[in-house]
């Protein structure tokens, strides 16, 4: 490949924005950290669905489909937005790994009550990485990036709030 034809292919892939570069630099950084943490968590999400047992095995398999289904709707939207500003964006399962922050659960066997733990914790550093990131896309008046981060935090912290709930012990109080 020629220097001409590498400066044709970076041309390409360059998409026009109104952001300045340092913006485009700093907003896609922080929604490639955070596009690997949503495929990390899906993928655990998915590794808790396919190993859940015990006393509450369908609710729980039914959540943790219903949640991993929805962190991996939101990859495409928060790829396509780094996309929009002008970012390049994850390429492979290594740019992943090499970006979450999350970390993976290879173990043979987790509780239920541990694996709603650990999702509700994973979920809640996702939401504090997304909260870092609007204010981010506010010193940057990258207002569409920050919208599209107002819905996913909205969508996190359901997702938390459901796995709270579900590991909660009953504290006989009714309300």
């Amino acid at each position: 490949m020629t220097a001409q034809t590498t400066a044709k292919t970076v041309t390409r892939l360059k998409t026009p924005t109104d952001l300045e570069s340092k913006a485009t630099t700093a907003v896609a950084g922080a929604l490639n950290a955070i596009l690997a943490d949503t495929f990390a968590l899906y993928m655990k999400t998915k590794n808790f669905h396919w190993h859940v047992s015990g006393p509450h095995f369908r609710d729980y398999h039914l959540m943790f489909d219903e949640q991993a289904a929805e962190l991996f709707a939101s990859t495409d939207e928060l790829a396509e937005r780094v996309r929009k500003i002008g970012g390049n964006t994850l390429r492979s399962i290594g740019d992943i790994a090499k970006h979450q922050t999350i970390a993976d659960n290879d173990a043979n066997y987790v509780s239920p009550e541990d694996m709603l733990t650990e999702l509700r914790a994973d979920t809640q550093h996702t939401i504090e990485a997304m909260r870092k990131a609007h204010k981010l896309c506010d010193d940057h008046d990258d207002v569409a990036t920050a919208s599209l981060l107002e819905n996913f935090i909205d969508a996190a912290e359901k997702r938390a709030w459901f796995l709270f709930e579900a590991g909660r012990k009953s504290d006989g109080g009714g309300h």
